[in-house]
């Protein structure tokens, strides 16, 4: 078998196909990648760098999410007719060989992915269950099964999707659906189809109500796939929903309360719907009402996800790094009244006009950083003319203390600087973790220079 790519993923693929007694061979067009899975090697792996087709004798490729389907690899393994699966999909198979699989409960989208795996696995542990979060959140989905975990909360990429033929969770649902990664898959409607292969031989096919792609998908399921969905409005029957400050069950239970609105943290109507899609794939498995309840009052929220990061003379520092696209920066601009907005990265064949055009109102300035800050700078002149707009050139944590010096100019009390760049973070920096931790570490290095009245944390 040959594993292609030698990141996470792939270690997890290559020790996994070892421990079942396969030959194993991985490549990557990275030695210092490849260098760095030397244990197995010892184990009896060929690390083989820079191949472009499969070798004789090579009956399945297993490969990393982020690889596409015109890679030469991969393109001459398709040609080959040789079987091709992701990661995902070897943990399935291997999974359903087991006397007692995992039940697994899926959730893709654009947006709210990690947040609301991170949600439903804290409302499963609160019901006493033997779960963990897996998947694109970080631990391998194949590393989870190996371990041997009753439920498995996993987050799916559309990259992850669409290598995986026959995943089939238990219960399934699609966030919500917006321009990203079109550079990858081609289209909106390609990038849609990735997504909908989660509802593939589901028992509950979970749609967002609110959200006319999210709708679409699930009406995909299969014809004995129980329907449900869920809404930030009053719910109708077989709809879970906000009434009255609560979050209340229509399609589990008859109106039935769960949790309060006031237990989602962060606020706001976006993580509002995440708690719901969680709440919803948590019922389907049987968890009561109060255990809802706890798991997200005991939920601990990831790393820069709107993220307070200081507040200094009645400014707040917000980080939401994560916000790589435009659909995730309206939420975090709708947030809060009045912004100087730090935006800009790789968009990723995406569009930003209806973002800015939507949040016009409550931006006070923008700085813009990264490669594709002039499609920012040029929807910014249509849409937001009077609002002030400055540039950083420098990349790195450099260019990153100049924008949040610029930032501090233009803000005055009431006003958020919030990093919700719109977009990746490639171009100037590794992830958007270092994107988020560099934020963080320009604003205190700004406050320290005029430290008066500054309160970390805000």
């Amino acid at each position: 078998m040959l594993v292609a790519g030698a990141g996470v993923s792939g270690r997890s693929a290559a020790q996994a196909l070892l421990a079942a007694g396969a030959a194993v061979t991985v490549t990557d067009a990275s030695a210092d990648r490849l260098a760095a899975l030397a244990s197995l090697q010892a184990q009896g792996a060929d690390l083989v760098p820079g191949l472009v087709e499969p070798p004789a004798g090579t009956d399945v490729v297993v490969t990393s999410p982020g690889w596409r389907p015109d890679a030469p690899l991969l393109a001459a393994t398709a040609a080959a007719k040789i079987e091709l699966i992701g990661e995902v999909e070897l943990a399935w198979q291997l999974d359903q060989d087991r006397g007692a699989p995992a039940v697994w409960l899926a959730v893709t989208g654009t947006n709210g992915k990690t947040t609301t795996v991170s949600m439903l696995e804290s409302i499963l542990r609160s019901a006493g269950e033997d779960v963990v979060a897996c998947g694109n959140v970080g631990l391998p989905v194949v590393d989870a099964v190996r371990a041997g975990h009753r439920v498995l909360a996993v987050e799916l990429s559309s990259f992850q999707l669409h290598w995986s033929q026959s995943v089939a969770p238990f219960a399934a649902v699609v966030l919500n659906l917006a321009e990203d990664h079109l550079d990858w898959h081609g289209s909106l409607d390609s990038y849609g189809a990735a997504k909908a292969r989660v509802f593939a031989g589901n028992s509950v096919a979970v749609a967002n109500a609110d959200d006319e792609w999210s709708t679409r998908l699930a009406a995909t399921a299969p014809d004995g796939a129980r329907r449900v969905s869920f809404t930030l409005s009053a719910p109708e029957p077989g709809q879970v929903g906000v009434s009255g400050g609560d979050l209340v069950d229509r399609a589990f239970g008859d109106g039935v309360v769960l949790a309060s609105v006031g237990d989602v943290h962060p606020a706001g109507p976006h993580n509002v719907a995440n708690a719901l899609a969680a709440a919803v794939l948590a019922r389907s498995f049987g968890v009561e009402a109060d255990a809802v309840a706890r798991g997200l009052r005991d939920f601990q929220p990831g790393a820069h996800r709107s993220v307070p990061v200081a507040a200094a003379a009645g400014v707040s520092y917000v980080d939401d790094s994560k916000a790589t696209n435009p659909h995730a920066a309206d939420a975090a601009l709708r947030a809060h009244p009045r912004v100087v907005w730090i935006a800009g990265g790789l968009l990723k064949g995406a569009d930003v006009d209806d973002l800015v055009a939507a949040n016009a109102d409550r931006l006070e300035a923008v700085v813009l950083i990264g490669r594709d800050r002039d499609r920012f700078a040029a929807a910014l002149a249509r849409h937001a003319p009077d609002v002030p707009v400055r540039e950083v050139t420098a990349g790195d944590d450099a260019g990153m203390l100049h924008a949040v010096r610029l930032a501090n100019e233009f803000a005055r009390p009431g006003s958020v600087v919030l990093l919700a760049p719109a977009a990746a973070s490639m171009d100037m920096f590794t992830d958007y973790a270092h994107r988020g931790w560099a934020f963080a570490d320009a604003v205190r290095a700004v406050l320290a220079e005029d430290p008066a009245t500054t309160t970390p944390g805000g």
